[in-house]
């Protein structure tokens, strides 16, 4: 019997929200929204934070069967927490060890890409000062300057010359010791939900703001989401496609998210790799389930159902 009808079948849950990143209040947001939504399904499911005492007896002592994962940034997207329920060997949702952590950190997700063959904006590291003198030679402004290991926008920002490359590299470092300069594209900026080992139908983004940052994702009733996305059919399939591809190849599994850029000339530029996206009233990904008939609570167990792949396969990640 499948878990959707009964929910017994997923067994004790534990929810993992909150944590201590930079994230924190948007995870407890997230956690929050998966919490209800599991119980008014039926399931038996707790809270769990990792910034509480005792988390990991906790964790390890509840009697629970599964984990749902909705940790955004450090400690909880970036492979700590998917190793340490590996080792005590509870299936959670998302990727493995190996996709978080590639995917966190967006500087080695583009130096994997751009061997793999897929399309990203050239970048420079800037691991001192003295970098910064090679940004205009090499990319040309504007860049944008982001720390290599930060989600939600957070330290990131647009730079046009060197005054402002100074200023969004000291800002970057509040964050990060590894920052890096990321060529801009002028274009239309698309996200891409990954679901199951599908791809959900591509979301455009329009914000006044500079860049699709922190406020226009969680705050702004400014931003516009377009979905339909306005491509032709044939198009946007190529495009998921391209999306699928480009999450496979850092490890992503179970369900995700793909952010790129789509210039001028039509080419796709991938951006990054979300393996915990957002699970706000503004996230991206239950707005594309909607649109294939999937309200919130249906995603959630259906994200939730790719825990029980995974335990068949005696722990691995595999698509569901």
């Amino acid at each position: 019997m499948s878990p959707a009808q009964d929910p017994r079948g997923y067994g004790r849950v534990a929810v993992l929200m909150g944590g201590d990143s930079a994230e924190r209040e948007i995870s407890l947001r997230s956690g929050n929204a998966v919490l209800a939504a599991l119980q008014s399904a039926g399931v038996d499911v707790h809270a769990l934070d990792p910034a509480g005492e005792d988390f990991v007896r906790k964790l390890g002592d509840g009697g629970y069967d599964r984990v749902f994962i909705a940790l955004h940034g450090r400690g909880g997207e970036d492979g700590v927490m998917q190793g340490l329920l590996d080792v005590l060997g509870l299936p959670y949702t998302g990727s493995g060890v190996l996709g978080s952590a590639l995917a966190m950190d967006k500087l080695r997700t583009k130096q994997v890409w751009a061997a793999a063959g897929v399309s990203t904006p050239g970048f420079i590291q800037l691991r001192s000062e003295a970098d910064l003198g090679a940004v205009q030679t090499v990319l040309g402004y504007p860049v944008i300057v982001k720390p290599a290991h930060e989600g939600s926008s957070i330290g990131i920002s647009k730079a046009d010359s060197d005054a402002c490359l100074q200023e969004a590299w000291q800002l970057a470092r509040r964050y990060d010791d590894e920052v890096f300069a990321e060529q801009w594209v002028s274009g239309a900026e698309y996200t891409c939900g990954i679901l199951g080992g599908e791809a959900l139908p591509l979301i455009r983004l329009e914000t006044p703001n500079t860049f699709y940052d922190d406020q226009a994702k969680y705050e702004a009733d400014s931003t516009r989401y377009l979905l339909p996305c306005g491509l032709e059919q044939t198009a946007e399939q190529a495009l998921q496609s391209g999306s699928l591809a480009a999450f496979r190849s850092v490890g992503g599994s179970g369900w995700g998210r793909v952010d790129f850029m789509l210039d001028d000339q039509g080419q796709p530029w991938f951006i990054e790799v979300n393996t915990v996206p957002g699970l706000t009233d503004h996230s991206l990904v239950p707005m594309a389930a909607r649109a294939v008939g999937m309200d919130f609570t249906a995603m959630v167990c259906r994200i939730l159902d790719t825990t029980l792949v995974a335990a068949a396969a005696g722990g691995e990640h595999a698509e569901a």
